[in-house]
């Protein structure tokens, strides 16, 4: 005869302090004897859960919900057999507060705090196999252009960061950065739009903070995985990581690697100077990896910690490209007059290591210290192999060839010193800071001429470029409650830029006179939320913010992309400013809506021209905007269609006029409506099987000053299933399902008008495995709540 086991159950009701229902609150129930999660269920529509299949035994439950105080349930017993009734449970409607203790089963998605969305990177299977930059082409408010820009609710200007640290680095080299940095790494992702007085003033469009995974659990726990994806080439890396933590310390450390290949392809029709150009590039990119992190974090009683942060890695890979440019008379294009092979043999090698040494005192009764020290060395070898051959039109008969070696290393140093403090005062919280920042880059661009294999420095177009900044920033900021439904926050934040830019050319006609930027810059900033119901609140919020040039755009030096395509710097750039104005409404704790209107001047912009001397060839420059407006909306709604069927939406749209008159009929005056729009699904299915749709489509719009791109979309599916207790994850993807990632539109500006389309590796196949082990059910009773106070915990930054 079978014995079969008697198991209990548990319900109840949430509502808010009003009385009314409290939709899709997370409600956890853990065992007394050692706190490890026995069940996670979530309330229906009415505010009901229940819990069915627990053993009998001694429980306590916790509910928590965006907006309001967790609410504790300390002692829950379960008979065999029976139920327990917990009747109506009241949350408070006091804002949860971040220094308490927490403890969550999982995390949405996409969860909306007060000051910036977090896209939590294991809330989605289909990150498996990808990178950080396929990743940030799926966070809300987030899209990629066809140069890999990143651009927030339409604007451009983001400043980038991993763990609190600012990335120095841009253009190709920040491109290969995020590309080398695995999602299978990465814990999620925080977008603040609109960043007050305590964070850095650079960036427009605000910041974007990439935070690795890191554990928080008590004793030893780590995780080890992999993942291969294939697509036109086969990619795989491998990761671990693991921390060791007691009451007096915590020791963290990750390693990962990985190898692949991918491509990208270009096709562009252009008209300039009664020509026509038919252009076609075809790249194929190579890479291997390897990237750590390791640190440590001392607690000194119950008010101070010490710590140490150190990561770094590189990389090194290289490319193969082929650029073929057909030209004939813009009257008969189909009479081609010559044709120009490019061959590109690209190597690279990247080196990065960061070091931080931090401070933390918290009274735990809102005083709060945080100084931070911190180094970062950024190496960067770039080496280019170029073959330009022209051809008459059959394509056999050459008629001239030129080849040419580039060898353009960087060097990237970057200091910085901060210390924040945080003290209440009338009844709110004041905060005061400083910041000294430092950036010194070593630029060499050497061009060789090579003939029967003899190489000759080049001196007319060869140099050195070194751009030194220093930036001493201060700042107050204050906050407090008007009342029960009123609140508000004001800052300023001032920031003094020195910086320097010094070319040193191997031609003597070919110097110019250092370029020089010194200047006092106020950023105030200003926050009011009013909370007219217990399921409504409204938000405005005000900044302005500034993004300067860097050494990538001051550089004058020309750099031949091919024997008819270059770009250089402008070393008369000036830093833009913009001034963003948000106002926020939400609802049920849930949906969330945002609009936003952003005015900057002299917007720096990626331009492309013809050449003033060779009516073949053309130039990508970079100049100042006379302005640029954009009027952005926003809503992201998660909806629970059924207890298996859950999803998550995310729209936007933006309006956006570029006007500029740089004289002699070079004239920007470009208006676009945008739209994008993000969805995901996830399906609990049988035998604890979990599946997920999820896609994007981006309408029509403007990238750089002038180029108007047409829509592009994708669909992705993904399964998850896990095994060993939930100790084993495995996930399998399938990415851009039909190949509508790719990109396509035109471009008129001071007489070149072009058409151009391209694609790369995006549809993917990938497998994904990690194994999680040690005391992954203990969690540390020291640890923040929540988001924002993992921001501000020693060694991981704030951005400021």
């Amino acid at each position: 005869m079978l014995a079969t086991a008697q198991t209990a159950s548990v319900k109840g009701q949430l509502t808010d302090s009003n009385g009314e229902a409290v939709m899709f609150a997370n409600v956890l129930l853990y065992s007394k004897a050692d706190s490890s999660l026995a069940k996670a269920e979530a309330t229906n529509e009415a505010g009901i859960f229940k819990m069915q299949g627990i053993p009998a035994g001694s429980y306590f439950l916790k509910s928590t919900y965006v907006g309001l105080g967790n609410l504790f349930v300390e002692d829950v017993t379960l008979q065999e057999g029976g139920e327990a009734d917990l009747g109506v449970l009241k949350f408070t409607s006091d804002a949860v507060e971040l220094a308490e203790a927490t403890v969550t089963a999982s995390r949405a998605m996409v969860e909306i705090k007060p000051d910036r969305t977090v896209f939590n990177v294991q809330g989605t299977i289909n990150s498996t196999g990808s990178d950080a930059i396929e990743l940030l082409r799926k966070a809300p408010g987030v899209t990629i252009d066809n140069n890999e820009n990143i651009n927030v609710l339409g604007r451009s200007g983001v400043l980038l960061y991993v763990d609190g640290k600012r990335l120095p680095l841009n253009g190709e080299e920040l491109s290969n950065y995020l590309k080398n940095l695995p999602a299978d790494q990465i814990d999620r992702i925080e977008i603040v739009t609109n960043p007050g007085a305590k964070y850095e003033a650079e960036g427009n469009a605000g910041i974007i903070d990439i935070r690795m995974k890191r554990d928080e659990n008590q004793g030893a726990n780590g995780t080890v995985g992999g993942s291969a994806s294939q697509g036109r080439f086969g990619n795989y890396n491998l990761n671990a990581s693991g921390n060791y933590r007691n009451g007096f310390m915590n020791t963290f450390g990750s390693l990962g690697g990985g190898q692949g290949k991918g491509f990208n392809e270009m096709a562009f029709n252009s008209n300039q100077n009664g020509l026509t150009l038919d252009e076609y590039n075809y790249n194929i990119h190579r890479w291997n990896y390897m990237n750590f992190r390791v640190g440590t974090d001392f607690f000194i009683g119950d008010n101070h910690t010490i710590g140490f942060l150190v990561s770094g890695g590189g990389s090194n890979g290289g490319s193969d490209g082929t650029n073929e440019i057909a030209i004939a008379a813009q009257e008969m294009p189909e009479a081609i007059d010559s044709v120009l092979n490019a061959t590109t043999i690209a190597d690279r090698i990247n080196r990065r290591g960061t070091y931080n040494i931090n401070y933390r005192f918290d009274n735990k009764d809102g005083r709060t210290l945080n100084i931070d020290a911190d180094y970062g060395d950024y190496d960067n070898e770039n080496m280019r192999l170029q073959n330009n051959t022209y051809y008459d039109a059959s394509g056999e008969t050459i008629l001239t060839a030129l080849d040419t070696r580039f060898n353009t290393p960087t060097d990237i140093d970057i200091y910085s010193f901060k210390v924040d403090y945080e003290d209440k005062l009338f009844g709110g919280t004041l905060g005061l800071g400083t910041k000294l920042g430092r950036v010194a880059s070593d630029n060499t661009f050497l061009v060789f001429d090579i003939d029967n294999g003899e190489e000759t420095r080049n001196d007319q177009t060869s140099n050195t470029f070194e751009y030194l900044e220093n930036v001493y920033a201060g700042y107050f900021n204050y906050a407090r409650n008007l009342g029960e439904k009123w609140s508000f926050s004001a800052g300023l934040r001032a920031e003094q830029t020195d910086a320097t830019g010094m070319l040193e050319a191997f031609d003597e006609d070919k110097e110019e006179d250092p370029v020089e930027l010194n200047y006092l810059s106020w950023f105030p900033s200003a926050g009011l939320t009013w909370q007219a119901a217990p399921k409504h609140t409204l938000s405005l919020n005000y900044g302005r913010r500034i993004n300067r040039p860097d050494y990538n755009v001051l550089n004058p030096f020309n750099n031949q992309l091919s024997q008819l395509s270059y770009e250089k710097g402008n070393p008369f750039l000036r830093p833009e400013i913009v001034n963003n104005i948000e106002l926020g409404y939400t609802l049920a704790y849930r949906y969330n809506f945002k609009l936003s209107y952003s005015l900057t001047t002299d917007q720096i912009t990626r331009l492309i021209g013809p050449d003033e001397t060779d009516p073949r060839a053309s130039f990508i420059s970079w100049d100042n905007l006379a302005e640029q407006t954009i009027i952005g909306f926003n809503v992201s709604a998660p909806v629970q269609f059924t207890q298996w069927w859950n999803a998550y939406f995310n729209a936007g749209a933006n309006y956006l006029d570029n006007q500029a008159d740089y004289g002699e009929g070079a004239i920007v005056d470009v208006q676009a409506f945008s739209y994008n729009i993000y969805q995901q699904h996830t399906f609990n299915l049988f035998k604890g099987l979990k599946g997920e749709i999820s896609g994007w489509y981006s309408g029509p719009g403007v990238w750089g000053g002038v180029f108007e791109y047409d829509p592009s979309w994708s669909l992705n599916i993904g399964l998850q299933k896990r095994f060993f207790n939930d100790a084993l994850n495995v996930r399998l993807t399938a990415n851009d399902l039909f190949y509508e990632t790719g990109w396509s539109g035109t471009s008129s500006f001071n007489g070149l008008v072009s058409s151009g389309r391209g694609n790369w590796d995006s549809r993917r196949v990938a497998l994904s495995l990690s194994y999680n082990f040690g005391n992954q059910n203990i969690k540390s009773r020291r640890r923040s709540t929540g988001i924002e106070a993992e921001s501000n915990r020693v060694g991981g930054g704030d951005g400021q």
